[in-house]
């Protein structure tokens, strides 16, 4: 912690591991500590934490992360509620709740809809009580049909309810597919995939030819989340688009839906000069082989 707090000596990124599953009494001390450390030291240190939680899976700095969404600083919030993003544990649903309807920063209330996903998701498979599952159900329908809200905030509460399946929310991903908003469009294919309902499957085809590459990646990795083999032929058109991202998007999703024409398409890739291109084709092929024989891999 001193060498934390010590701003003329440059972080030890490789330190930070020993935050990691703090003790209660070490806990205490960090707290005690953390809020005499520089702001723009504490957004380093959170924002690295959750990088190398990312990359290391057996890191746990859930109790810290939980502490900094207090934190003074708005970017600190947002990189710890990010950090948090895939955290299961029910307690969290009402301070995130919280930063959602009532934090004053914009970019805190989208984290915090986001993160809500998780719960939204949990809810669907019915490992919420009743009680937290409406709450988090209310919270995020509330976001989302204030029209005084950031437009940020509205589309991470679409993106974070679409795992629900309800007529209430296919009604919403709906009427924010049909609206004058570009943002809100984008939201919506994302929503499509997550939704995870067949029905949504000629729409996503009809945008993987827009004239918008925003669209098109969206559409793209909806076709992941459907997972259907329909889209396999237009996925392979698009390793090709103009679009970085686009390709990106399509190569990712060729790998979770598997199959031999997806397989070859993605061999292909790996011929190519565009170093991102092999990495992200490997990646999937990687994927693919994992769920044809997990035991193996």
């Amino acid at each position: 912690m001193k060498e934390l707090c010590d701003t003329k000596r440059p972080l030890a990124f490789s330190k930070l591991v020993n935050l990691s599953d703090l003790s209660r009494e070490e806990l205490e001390i960090f707290r005690r500590e953390w809020r005499g450390i520089d702001v723009a030291r504490r957004r380093q240190i959170v924002e690295r934490m959750v990088e190398l939680a990312w990359d290391n899976l057996e890191l746990d700095f859930d109790a810290i992360y939980r502490f900094c969404i207090n934190d003074a600083d708005s970017e600190v919030k947002v990189k710890a509620i990010e950090g948090l993003a895939e955290c299961e544990d029910h307690s969290l649903i009402e301070p995130l709740i919280s930063l959602l309807l009532g934090d004053l920063e914009h970019s805190v209330r989208a984290a915090a809809a986001a993160a809500l996903g998780t719960f939204a998701l949990l809810d669907e498979f019915g490992e919420l009580t009743a009680s937290d599952a409406e709450k988090v159900e209310k919270a995020l329908f509330s976001s989302f049909n204030n029209n005084k809200e950031e437009m940020d905030v509205r589309r991470r509460a679409l993106e974070a309810i679409s795992t629900l399946s309800r007529p209430q929310v296919e009604e919403l991903i709906r009427q924010a597919y049909q609206s004058d908003s570009l943002d809100l469009k984008a939201s919506a294919l994302c929503a499509m995939g997550l939704n995870c309902n067949p029905a949504w499957l000629s729409t996503i085809l009809q945008e993987l030819g827009s004239p918008t590459p925003r669209l098109r990646f969206e559409s793209a990795r909806a076709c992941g989340e459907l997972e259907s083999e329909e889209t396999v032929p237009k996925l392979i058109e698009l390793i090709h688009d103009s679009d970085f991202e686009v390709q990106m998007s399509a190569i990712e999703s060729l790998g979770k839906i598997g199959g031999n024409r997806a397989k070859e398409a993605l061999r292909e890739c790996l011929d190519t000069d565009n170093e991102a291109i092999i990495e992200a084709a490997q990646n999937a092929l990687d994927e693919m082989k994992f769920w044809e024989d997990p035991f193996a891999f």
